[in-house]
């Protein structure tokens, strides 16, 4: 955003230890600022060599003193405990499947770090997320990063206008081969450390083990497998460790390419078929959050506004129109069908570069359904 257009400022910066939060803290501290390091411990978990996850990670610390800087790491385990860790497995009890960065980002991080700010005494925060900020007649937009493939706008659509008023990206102007560089170049002891895709409160990485852990129900019961018509081809290991669209690990041989396209959780049955029944026509998305408000037409309901949406991070912007229901949750026309809509996941919608908000996806539209009769189907409910 403007962080180099700033006066010196007394600036808080959420270091991770990886290598975007650290090129932001050098960045701003070559530009004059007053900068100190903060780093959330938000989960750990037994067998670990370190306390924390990979997120917080105590390499931190040297980078800190690399820097020069002020640092403290702060407890938010019980915040992300009850915020992000408890709903993301009552989401998964009732067959859906959340986004926890998502939800962490909106109701942990942002909230725990400008808190942080105030107690500091900093007037900004930043962060190395890859996104920027631009201001317009007293409006802050939230924009697309610079570079495309490691852009994470989609992650920040709960941000609101008074969070963004105080937030600095100082790497979205940069391509993440950049950022490598200057880390690099600057002997950063983060330019050493690969980056990590894990879920930060998951053990190595297994899924299904955390679930069988931590989830007792019927979605953890093996059951039939079952393609559209109701037939019986075979047998699954428990609901909750499928996803929607996947096609390896079902055990089964059709004599043609099957994927999972639905659920019937009512007699434990996973659905296969054809890619075809992937697809659908929009979304219903609810929790909804605009980061600048749309206008007064989209807001009573009177309109559609033409959008793009991503109905996941790694989806590509899909050309689509945009419609606030009277209940508060918005509809999502596709100018074409997408494949694998998920109830749980979080679908963003843009304007060009501008994130214009964002919501949970609550169901997918499999046809052109009236405003009066918005229903997901009772057998394909989708689960990602």
């Amino acid at each position: 955003m403007l962080y180099n257009e700033l006066a010196m400022k007394r600036v808080l910066v959420g270091m991770s230890g990886g290598v975007d939060s650290s090129v932001a803290a050098l960045l701003l501290k070559q530009q004059g600022h007053e900068v100190i390091g903060v780093t959330l411990n938000l989960w750990s978990y037994e067998d670990r060599q370190e306390p924390y996850n990979e997120c917080c990670s105590l390499e931190v610390r040297t980078v800190a003193q690399q820097l020069g800087i002020e640092h403290h790491f702060i407890d938010a385990g019980k915040e992300f405990k009850e915020r992000v860790i408890d709903a993301f497995l009552a989401e998964h009890a009732q067959g859906r499947t959340p986004s926890p960065c998502g939800r962490c980002n909106r109701l942990v991080r942002f909230p725990l770090l400008l808190e942080l700010a105030d107690r500091f005494g900093c007037e900004y925060l930043a962060t190395g997320h890859h996104a920027r900020i631009a201001v317009e007649d007293g409006v802050y937009y939230l924009l697309t990063s610079k570079d495309a493939i490691k852009d994470q706008s989609y992650f920040l659509y709960g941000l609101t206008q008074s969070q963004l008023r105080r937030i600095l990206f100082p790497v979205g102007h940069l391509l993440k081969s950049e950022v490598w560089q200057i880390a690099k170049e600057h002997n950063l002891v983060s330019a050493r450390k690969p980056e990590s895709m894990d879920l930060c409160f998951i053990p190595r990485g297994d899924y299904r083990a955390y679930l069988r852990e931590k989830l007792d129900g019927a979605l953890l019961k093996p059951g039939e497998i079952v393609d559209t018509t109701g037939r019986v081809v075979g047998r699954h290991e428990g609901l909750a460790f499928y996803t929607i669209g996947q096609r390896q690990g079902l055990g089964i041989a059709l004599g043609q390419r099957v994927y999972v396209v639905g659920f019937d959780y009512e007699k434990n049955r996973l659905i296969v078929g054809d890619e075809r029944a992937l697809f659908s026509e929009g979304l219903i998305a609810t929790d909804v959050n605009f980061v600048y408000p749309p206008d007064l037409a989209l807001r009573k309901g009177l309109g559609e506004r033409s959008i793009t949406v991503k109905i996941r991070y790694r989806s590509p912007h899909v050309p689509a129109t945009l419609e606030l229901l009277e209940d508060g949750r918005v509809r999502v026309r596709f100018a074409q069908p997408q494949r694998a809509v998920t109830p749980g996941q979080i679908a963003v919608f843009y304007e060009g570069e501008r994130v214009l908000g964002g919501g949970v996806i609550e169901s997918a539209l499999r046809q052109a359904d009236s405003a009066e009769s918005i229903t997901e189907n009772p057998v394909l409910v989708e689960h990602c």
